[in-house]
């Protein structure tokens, strides 16, 4: 009989997405799919972060604007977001990025949230891991798609 060591390593990969010039990255378990741009139904009185409705293969998912939900600029005119659709407890719903990346792997654990993120970022994201290349932010998906969150967010003119 041979003795087999095991080494326990923790590993955590992320579905990587751009908003802005903010590199997010949510744990890959909890994305079902990403969706390019789908034509979107408004919802009245809904928070601003909110931007509509897609019905996605006859499932009617809520569809949240990142942009609006980390404190940034509108997208450019014309610029098509792609859907990123996460399931947390059993709900889906799509948040809005400008444009999807690769997923990442890491074995490190996240680092703390900077302070000198802004405060609006900063609520949103769980924790930061330091690439080669950027810093990643690790979204906190359900505080991004908390309905309390999204209300209490300051309403702009729609």
């Amino acid at each position: 009989m041979t003795a087999t060591t095991v080494l326990s390593t923790d590993i955590h990969q992320y579905c990587t997405m751009f908003v802005g010039d903010l590199a997010l990255g949510v744990e890959i378990g909890l994305v079902q799919e990403i969706v390019r741009h789908m034509d979107m139904t408004p919802v009245p009185l809904s928070p601003p972060a909110v931007v509509g409705l897609i019905n996605l293969r006859g499932q009617i998912v809520t569809a949240i604007d990142l942009r609006r939900r980390l404190g940034l600029e509108p997208a450019p005119e014309g610029h098509q977001p792609v859907h990123v659709v996460i399931r947390i407890d059993g709900r889906a719903v799509s948040v809005l990025a400008d444009r999807i990346g690769d997923v990442v792997t890491t074995t490190a654990p996240a680092d703390a949230v900077p302070d000198t993120l802004a405060p609006e970022v900063r609520h949103l994201v769980a924790g930061v891991h330091q690439l080669d290349d950027r810093l990643l932010l690790k979204l906190d998906a359900a505080a991004a798609i908390d309905s309390a969150r999204l209300w209490a967010a300051p309403r702009d003119e729609q």
